[in-house]
């Protein structure tokens, strides 16, 4: 038996499972789709809080960040499981919502308290309020981890937020009505929509200073930058519409017609498509970034939002070589085991650990632990065959294999 797990573990080495899928904010239904950006189909719905709204993807993909715009919560999905893992209370009406680089950080903005809220992800509660301008809207990180750039919609303003302290560094007048926000991958620019001016102001990030305003169309909601930097989607509220700009020039170069008043916009990891939520339609159009026209549009959902990066960047690994995420030091031992493993975090203090099998399924969970230590656990009672166990802790999340003989 044993000599047959090694076999079948030496068969899935390299296997990964493609996690590049969009979730998509049902407003009122108080649930998330799932898509699956290779088919283009729905194969999942997920119930989270009152009113879902802003959407964040963490960087290794193994999380979902949902904000409940009534119900002043977060929602933290675990993207294996499709399940809500934890529901953090946050301030009044959150809205955007975005991950830091690192994965150890969810910064969401408060609208009704002109605030942003810092989640620390390893123990899923608030560890911070940072006082922000007045009605918050949109909200992104530098690559570097260094920034948190918030759009404050009836100031007119940008704050920027020094992550190393938690504190306002910077505030950057910009175009009347200021909403979504996102910064280019080499962290040089970012792009602020201006709905009440139909403008897009670009601010340098090394001087935070608006560098150029461009006219787009009307009331521009929405924002993301494409993957290698060449290109800014925008959507227009009123106008249905979407505007692609050239970062070399910083002009639009083309306008797409999608469905009515598209409200959420990102694009998929290889820059190939361009999805948009369409609130009052119901559906998502999908873009061809090289013909820049739609070529599918998904029906069935309720009030698409969506605001915020709603696709997963990266594919994860499934029942393969362990992959480390942080620098817990994480061991699992025995392996093959004929029941019983131990893990050992002697770096990292541990929050949570659970155990899928092959198909995804989690099979087991576990808080119940001791910090810093080993922990020993019984798997006697599940069937001979490879798992996969996912230690969270405050550095990451790091993913580990066993046989069961």
């Amino acid at each position: 038996m044993k000599k047959l797990y090694i076999i079948v573990l030496l068969a899935i080495i390299g296997m990964r499972v493609n996690a590049q899928t969009a979730y998509i904010t049902n407003y009122y239904s108080n649930n998330v789709s799932v898509i699956n950006v290779t088919t283009n189909t729905v194969t999942a719905t997920i119930p989270v809080g009152s009113y879902p709204a802003g959407v964040s993807v963490s960087p290794d993909g193994s999380r979902v960040y949902i904000t409940n715009y009534y119900g002043s919560s977060v929602s933290a999905i675990n993207t294996v499981t499709n399940l809500v893992l934890a529901t953090i209370p946050v301030g009044s009406y959150p809205d955007g919502i975005c991950v830091s680089p690192d994965g150890r950080r969810v910064y969401v903005v408060n609208l009704g308290d002109s605030s942003v809220s810092v989640i620390n992800t390893a123990t899923n509660t608030v560890t911070d309020t940072i006082a922000v301008g007045s009605w918050p809207i949109g909200i992104c990180v530098c690559p570097d981890g260094s920034k948190v750039y918030v759009t404050n919609g009836t100031d007119s303003t940008v704050s920027v937020i020094n992550t190393a302290t938690d504190t306002v560094a910077a505030t950057i007048p910009v175009g009347f009505g200021p909403y979504g926000v996102s910064v280019s991958p080499d962290g040089s620019k970012v792009y602020v929509t201006n709905e009440g001016s139909n403008t897009v102001s670009v601010i340098s990030c090394a001087t935070n200073t608006v560098t150029d305003i461009i006219p787009v169309g009307s009331n521009p909601a929405a924002v993301a930058v494409s993957p290698d930097g060449s290109k800014v989607y925008v959507t227009n509220l009123n106008d249905c519409t979407v505007n692609v700009i050239n970062t070399d020039a910083d002009t639009v170069f083309a306008t797409i017609a999608v469905g009515g008043y598209p409200s959420g916009i990102s694009v998929s990891p290889d820059g190939s498509n361009v999805y948009v939520a369409n609130y009052s339609t119901n559906t998502v159009s999908v873009i061809n970034s090289t013909t820049d026209s739609v070529t599918t549009t998904i029906t069935g959902f309720n009030k698409p939002t969506a605001f915020g990066n709603f696709i997963s960047i990266y594919t994860q690994p499934v029942g393969i070589e362990p992959q480390r995420m942080g620098e817990a030091g994480i061991e699992v031992y025995p392996s093959p085991n004929n029941g019983k493993f131990q893990v050992s975090s002697p770096n990292s203090q541990v929050s949570s650990i659970e155990i899928y099998n092959l198909l995804g399924e989690e099979v087991y969970s576990t808080t119940n632990f001791k910090l810093q230590t080993t922990n020993n656990i019984d798997v006697s009672s599940f069937p001979s065959g490879v798992y996969v166990v996912e230690v969270r802790t405050e550095n990451g999340v790091e993913v580990r294999k066993f046989i069961k003989e």
